[in-house]
């Protein structure tokens, strides 16, 4: 008779005698403490024959691993049930021997439902007090499928409560299933679905967390040891001091099968039995508190918010969330395990974890968006029980623990109680493209006073920026004397003067100033921000351009690769690629997301300015001072970093936050020191120093053996623009010059201060520029002295 023949004939045997003995034999093996007479009534062999045949084979919960941008090093894993499916060819013969004798001896020679065995379980509870079951890996394997295919809590009980329709089910689909799948593919679902303790389910994951190895290389003790977990993987925890008498125990019976069976030879299942266990125990990590690499969990942090709030994976967030950590997903980050190490030393180099402060970094890839790493002298966790108290008078006053050095606040993203840190003159840059791009050139030029008086109202006349009359805002410059006087885009952005920018966006408006900052990434999260940059209130909001308003490294750093980029804004990424359980690349998830926000030739513009204060002197070389060269030895930060580099500094009043955004046309990077617990924190000189060494040096080291790429110079256009003449006052009255230069359409200013001239006294000296400048710019008159420097006295002025 042929093999197909014989399996035919013993399913169909099966089933016969199955049905006849349903009512008693089944149930009296499993629940011998069940009537007898009661399920004889109700289970015939017509009952039986009429159970349903088709099952449901899921997919159980699978393990995700998460890597680093290389594709090998581990970052973190996820998961609601510690499970990663094998193959059966990856579980060595002495694994499968042993659970075959451990759970069901005739696994080979039945099919599906071993008579032989209900037969010799019945007597035997019969004979003795007893429970003996029958449950053969097939029966087992189809209670678990059922369990993981129910979609409600009804089905999950009914799965698994101790009925006769269940165990009697049971049979009925383990016959069929073994019509259709072979012995090994059952084995191999059998060992990847059952439950092995500890948080262990499957083979792989009971190898790695009770002996740290992988299934193929376990030793027969070892695999006796695990052979023995399923039938009670919680009484018999070898880990626990309770559990572990009884695992043992369970295996020498195991051993004794083995032997019994002719698995092994009675000499080497001895020298295992005596063999030490080594049980190491240790739960596999899970999540972003877990990274393998403790600095890596806010970027995990970063990845695991993306993930939730990407609607390809789920309705909703809790539908996504377990997608996650049951999917089997493997996923490739953007992660930089170089550049992140790097960025980890700089900040700890300069702010140890410990502090109150925080000095925080993000790296981020122009023209795609992904993110290359994200530091803080913050330890990424759970346990705040060591936390300082927190640096806020009102929470300290109560003993709140503050957020040093553990927390798992997304303080470098933002989001949740994260707002963000005042970002200071780095949103100067905003101003800056909104001007470019309404036709405002480089060199356009405004006379620079300090204190200015604006046309915004303010509110309070407590604000340190508030002017004599105390109903207008006066906002002033940190150094008058380095940043006063006639500037254009290049020295105004470069010296990081106010009073440039205050006025310049008086002429473009606040409010497209806000929406460009939007177009670039800017969120604005608390409510006064919200209020102020909302379209019925920016108008007015004249302080905008100096960086009143929060951010957070990530996008402070994403808005200058978008320069970086020529005006391509890029959604921040944290994955290159994601794998399915079956190892099919999903790619549409993690393509760059990116658009055109601002024209190529404005951003080139504004980084041809943005130049200026890293003492870059590339470009159209028009810069005439900097503000971040004294912050390093050994030379500017352009000299530091050896590459075509742009960025702005950006400090609040008092120092509360100090900002350095820099970029490189490979590389951007976000520097802030501040206090997240206490946004008011008073810092000193050093604050800012601090940050934009942090910057720099690990600009320096990524930028490190990358090729030198030039930035594109801009237009004529956008650096002159239209030029219009200057009328020549030399040596007229002031109120004629005036005059004259503002009838030819510009803004006229007076310099206070007297300068020696040939002119006679109290006519104008000269204007500055001269010649012709861009249209609509600001013309400023120097007033002669009456001085005429190495030659004969002036002519007295008429009537003079």
């Amino acid at each position: 008779m042929r093999q197909r023949d014989r399996s035919l004939f013993a399913n169909a045997a099966s089933l016969l005698i199955c049905g006849v003995l349903a009512g008693v034999v089944v149930a009296a093996a499993a629940f011998p403490a069940i009537a007898m007479g009661g399920l004889a009534a109700k289970a015939g062999a017509d009952t039986f024959g009429e159970l349903p045949t088709e099952l449901n084979v899921p997919t159980p919960p699978q393990i995700t691993y998460v890597y680093a941008s290389d594709g090998k090093r581990l970052l973190a894993m996820f998961y609601d049930e510690n499970r990663h499916d094998i193959p059966l060819s990856e579980v060595p013969q002495v694994m499968r021997d042993a659970i075959i004798a451990a759970e069901d001896q005739r696994f080979y020679d039945h099919n599906g439902v071993d008579l032989q065995g209900i037969i010799r379980a019945w007597l035997a509870n019969q004979q003795t007090d007893s429970s003996q079951g029958a449950s053969t890996l097939t029966m087992q394997y189809v209670r678990q499928a059922i369990t993981y295919s129910a979609t409600s809590p009804a089905e999950v009980i009914a799965a698994t409560e101790k009925t006769n329709a269940r165990k009697l089910r049971e049979a009925r689909l383990a016959i069929a299933l073994e019509t259709v799948l072979t012995k090994d593919q059952i084995l191999e679902n059998y060992l990847n679905i059952a439950a092995f303790g500890h948080g262990a389910y499957g083979i792989y994951a009971a190898s790695q967390v009770y002996f740290n190895k992988e299934p193929k290389d376990l030793k027969l003790e070892e695999a006796a040891l695990l052979a023995s977990l399923p039938k009670a993987p919680s009484e018999f925890d070898p880990v626990t001091e309770k559990g572990r008498p009884q695992a043992l125990l369970r295996r020498t019976y195991v051993l004794e099968q083995m032997v019994e069976l002719g698995m092994v030879a009675a000499a080497d299942a001895e020298v295992a039995q005596k063999a030490e266990l080594k049980v190491t125990g240790v739960r596999t990590p899970n999540g972003c508190v877990s990274t393998t690499v403790a600095h890596w969990g806010f970027f995990c942090d970063y990845f695991y918010r993306w993930w939730i709030g990407q609607k390809e994976f789920g309705r909703d967030e809790a539908e996504r969330e377990n997608k996650l950590k049951s999917g089997g997903y493997r996923i490739v980050t953007t992660l930089d395990v170089k550049i992140q190490a790097s960025a980890k030393k700089n900040v700890e180099k300069e702010l140890k974890t410990g502090k109150s402060d925080a000095l925080m970094l993000a790296a981020i890839e122009p023209g795609t968006g992904r993110i290359k790493a994200m530091a803080a002298n913050r330890n990424y966790g759970l346990d705040t029980t060591k936390n300082g108290i927190s640096t806020d008078p009102a929470k300290s006053k109560k003993r709140i623990r503050g957020t040093y050095p553990t927390t798992t606040n997304p303080i470098i993203s933002g989001g949740g109680d994260i707002s963000g840190y005042k970002a200071g003159s780095a949103f100067k840059i905003f101003t800056m493209l909104t001007a470019l791009e309404r036709g405002y050139p480089l060199d356009f030029t405004i006379h620079a006073k300090s204190p200015y008086k604006s046309p915004v109202y303010i509110v309070g006349t407590e604000d340190i920026s508030v002017c004599p009359d105390k109903v207008h805002w006066c906002p002033s410059n940190a150094n008058p004397s380095y940043m006063n006087g006639p500037r254009n885009m290049w020295g105004g952005f470069g010296r990081s003067v106010n009073t440039y920018f205050v006025p310049l966006q008086e002429k473009v408006g606040a409010d497209n100033v806000i929406a460009m900052s939007k177009r670039l990434g800017i969120q604005y999260r608390n409510s006064e921000d919200i209020k102020f940059t909302s379209p019925d209130r920016a108008k007015g909001f004249g302080p905008f351009t100096i960086g009143v308003t929060d951010t957070v490294p990530l996008e402070l750093a994403n808005a200058y690769a978008t320069l970086a980029a020529d005006g391509k804004y890029c959604e921040p990424m944290p994955v290159v690629d994601i794998f399915n359980i079956k190892g099919e690349k999903i790619p549409e998830i993690t393509k760059p997301r990116c658009k055109q926000v601002v024209k190529a030739e404005v951003a080139r513009a504004a980084i041809d300015a943005a130049r200026c204060p890293i003492y870059d002197t590339g470009g159209l070389g028009k810069c005439t001072g900097g503000t971040t060269g004294y912050y390093f030895t050994g030379g500017s930060a352009a000299q530091s970093v050896a590459h075509p580099v742009f960025g702005k500094t950006g400090t609040s009043d008092f120092n509360w936050t100090a900002n350095l955004a820099i970029s490189t046309k490979q590389l951007a990077i976000a520097t802030t020191l501040a206090n997240p617990d206490f946004a008011q924190t008073k810092h000193d000189a050093e604050a800012p120093r601090r940050a934009n060494r942090a910057a720099v040096q690990t600009m320096r080291e990524a930028m490190k053996g990358l090729p030198k790429i030039q930035f594109i110079k801009p237009p004529n256009s956008l650096v002159f623009g239209k030029r219009v003449g200057i009328p020549n006052v030399e040596c007229k009255s002031v109120a004629e010059a005036r005059l004259r230069i503002s009838d030819a359409g510009f803004d006229v200013s007076v310099e206070d201060k007297k300068i020696d001239s040939k002119c006679p006294a109290g006519t104008v000296a000269k204007t500055d520029p001269s010649g012709s400048t861009s249209k609509g710019g600001s013309v400023t008159i120097y007033v002669s002295n009456g001085k005429n420097p190495g030659g004969p006295p002036p002519t007295p002025a008429p009537g003079g």
